[in-house]
């Protein structure tokens, strides 16, 4: 699918898909069409790494890691002319903070028919941070079956990792500082597209 946002999400924006303010100080760093741009070369780059996609199955992490992996597998059936298998990955109960901050909406997880087993699995995020959030995903992944690979693609790579995880497919590497905040905004959730960074509020607490 770190310091000064708020504590269950890399973005600063809810897991639930709540879209938070806006503060008027942020600036886009990425518009619609750069995005697109970005998700096309994703693409690409899936396709030439996996040999023409043929056993990929891409998994979004809610929240907004879900239209981006169903905007992958449309790109990907344009390119190659077969159906992608696309579906979500809910972390909610495999969160190392969950014991810290117990209430929490669940998100939702589908799996194409199919399965995983014998699959390249292609987690889908929107921004990468700490890590915590792919660890988590793995730990869910673990329980639906056994892939042959695990590949992770993001929209944004912002740095700041905790743990040792790198993408596979960056669509943006975006340098910032702890006490700045990535937010990225989608039409299926959001209304419209684009990336925004800002200074985050010195009270917010940290996320994972």
């Amino acid at each position: 699918m770190t310091h000064a946002q708020p504590a269950g999400d890399e973005t600063g924006a809810a897991r639930d898909g709540t879209a938070r303010p806006v503060p008027g100080d942020s600036k886009t760093v990425l518009e619609q069409a750069e995005i697109g741009r970005a998700l096309t070369r994703i693409t690409h780059e899936i396709i030439e790494r996996t040999r023409g996609a043929q056993h990929v199955v891409l998994l979004g992490i809610p929240t907004r890691g879900v239209p981006l992996a169903g905007r992958l597998a449309a790109g990907l059936q344009q390119v190659e002319g077969h159906p992608i298998p696309h579906g979500s990955l809910d972390i909610t109960m495999y969160r190392d903070d969950l014991r810290l901050r117990p209430a929490r909406t669940l998100g939702r997880t589908q799996v194409p028919p199919d399965g995983i087993d014998g699959k390249i699995v292609v987690l889908v995020d929107d921004v990468l941070y700490s890590g915590r959030t792919v660890r988590a995903a793995l730990d869910a992944l673990n329980d639906l079956g056994r892939p042959r690979a695990v590949q992770l693609a993001v929209l944004v790579d912002r740095g700041h990792r905790e743990l040792p995880i790198r993408p596979d497919y960056v669509g943006k590497n975006l340098p910032t500082s702890q006490h700045e905040f990535v937010r990225v905004l989608l039409t299926e959730v959001d209304g419209q597209d684009a990336v925004l960074l800002g200074v985050a509020d010195s009270g917010a607490g940290r996320a994972q």
